[in-house]
């Protein structure tokens, strides 16, 4: 039923809103003194008289669309055994758009990321089928790949993977690990892996772990050494980072290891560039 309501929301705008939050009361049958009653019950439980919904204010919102208080759409979820965070969608306001715009402001420094899900039962388009022809050695559209897509909710994709991974963002100034991990990547972290391997084994850069670490002021991305109690955080060389040394434990947290990291291949200001480059000049 809530599912419909939301959908008239997305072509009524606020006053539609107003008018669902009655729908939803008369489905359960219940006044709005009623309201009222349970209303007072939850102000005087809360200690906190925000969380009280008189018959008038109720009459109005539902009449005119307002947006309530946080207090008092806490109290109508309670009282309409609606979600919270679909109460706030019925109001214009979708929790899920947080990791949108947390996508889109970057923030100088490197710090670990949530991937919040605020609405466990929404459902999000995923790739269900791959094509049998399809082969995991050749490069290929996704398009061409995928046989169906459907609707499966986010608290399943949530855990695919994901075997406790952390992710992390390596913000706009941390230049340790250029070009390998430009500034403004994400990475996926193996937070079971602790420790600095003690082995120089590798053959290419592509096979030296990274590690994520928390050190004094915020977080840092990069390649370590461990000699007795000191832990050495080793940039890239082509960054042009220096060498930064941290008491082990005491100053510096290996938090994992760096499994996967989804980048930018062109950067914002390059892109820039080349657009102006192709522009014509003004005559």
């Amino acid at each position: 039923m809530l599912v419909l309501v939301l959908e008239k929301y997305l072509k009524g705008g606020q006053l539609q809103a107003g008018a669902n939050l009655r729908t939803i009361r008369r489905h359960l049958g219940i006044s709005t003194r009623e309201v009222e009653k349970y209303s007072r019950q939850i102000a005087k439980a809360e200690s906190s008289a925000k969380f009280y919904i008189s018959n008038a204010w109720l009459s109005q919102i539902e009449g005119t669309g307002s947006v309530p208080g946080v207090q008092k759409l806490f109290s109508l979820s309670v009282i309409y055994r609606v979600n919270f965070v679909e109460l706030l969608y019925l109001f214009g306001i979708d929790l899920e758009r947080i990791g949108l715009h947390q996508l889109e402001i970057r923030l100088p420094n490197t710090h670990p990321a949530k991937l919040e899900v605020y609405n466990e039962d929404r459902t999000t388009t995923f790739l269900v089928r791959l094509h049998e022809a399809f082969k995991v050695d050749k490069t290929a559209l996704v398009s061409r790949i995928v046989k169906l897509w459907g609707e499966l909710p986010i608290s399943f994709i949530r855990h695919l993977d994901m075997k406790n991974s952390e992710y992390g963002y390596i913000g706009l100034r941390d230049y340790t690990m250029d070009p390998l991990v430009p500034p403004g990547s994400f990475v996926q972290i193996d937070d079971q892996v602790r420790e600095v391997l003690r082995t120089s084994s590798w053959r290419t850069e592509l096979e030296r772990p990274i590690y994520f670490v928390k050190i004094p002021g915020g977080y840092a991305c990069a390649w370590c050494e461990l000699k007795r109690n000191q832990l050495t955080l080793v940039p890239h060389p082509l960054s042009r980072s220096r060498l930064r040394h941290f008491a082990y434990a005491r100053d510096a947290e290996i938090l994992g290891r760096v499994t996967g990291i989804a980048m930018r291949i062109v950067r914002p200001e390059k892109q820039a560039s080349d657009v102006s480059l192709r522009s014509p000049k003004p005559s």
